[in-house]
């Protein structure tokens, strides 16, 4: 391995920004604590396990049942 390297002819990636987009979410303690104690029963981060419940709903087309009794 080098000691050092040179990047001053590098490119930034051009797929980078349609992986993932950084946002903001207000969630919960309860719904923090949920998905962080699978993460430590699966090895899964558990922004990752958010990330892939969400894309399971959106899949599914699941939807809430927003019925105010």
């Amino acid at each position: 391995m080098r000691k050092e390297y040179d990047f001053s002819k590098a490119k930034k990636n051009p797929y980078a920004s349609l992986l993932k987009k950084q946002i903001t979410l207000r969630l919960d303690q309860e719904a923090i604590d949920y998905f962080k104690t699978i993460s430590g029963e699966v090895g899964i981060p558990y922004q990752s396990l958010i990330n892939l419940y969400l894309r399971d709903c959106a899949a599914s087309h699941r939807k809430l049942d927003m019925s105010w009794k």
